[in-house]
């Protein structure tokens, strides 16, 4: 595993279209798949009603909820891709033309209504390269 610098772990984090969030739920750890849009460094994921993760973000302060966010390409025969996770608050969008631009460029994998969109801003961002290398 090589080291990526943030910028390029972003431009990776980028290129996918899904990965998942990581987030508490009742204590516990959850992890959900969703499909995601990265704007200027900050990850965009739309939620129903009914979701955890919603629940956490709306009943969150000001400063958001901490989750985890990760994403990844990792080829199933050679092994060889790579791993972004970033690591931030969750908000809740709320501002009507951010909400109109979010929705207009990101169509959810689910049928379920997701009304809500929350953002994830990367404070710590980890990515990693998987490349070919000796094995011992």
């Amino acid at each position: 595993m090589v080291p990526v610098e943030r910028g390029e772990a972003l431009r990776l984090l980028g290129s996918a279209s899904f990965g998942r969030v990581v987030f508490t739920a009742r204590a516990l750890p959850a992890i959900r798949p969703v499909n995601h849009l990265l704007v200027d460094d900050t990850v965009v994921i739309r939620t129903h009603d009914g979701a955890a993760l919603t629940a956490a973000a709306l009943g969150a302060d000001a400063a958001g909820v901490v989750v985890a966010y990760e994403a990844d390409a990792i080829d199933p025969l050679t092994h060889l891709g790579w791993s972004v996770v970033v690591t931030g608050y969750a908000r809740p969008v709320t501002d009507p033309g951010q909400l109109a631009r979010y929705r207009a460029l990101l169509r959810p994998w689910v049928a379920a209504g997701t009304d809500h969109t929350v953002a994830i801003q990367p404070d710590l961002v980890t990515g990693y390269r998987l490349t070919a290398g000796a094995h011992r």
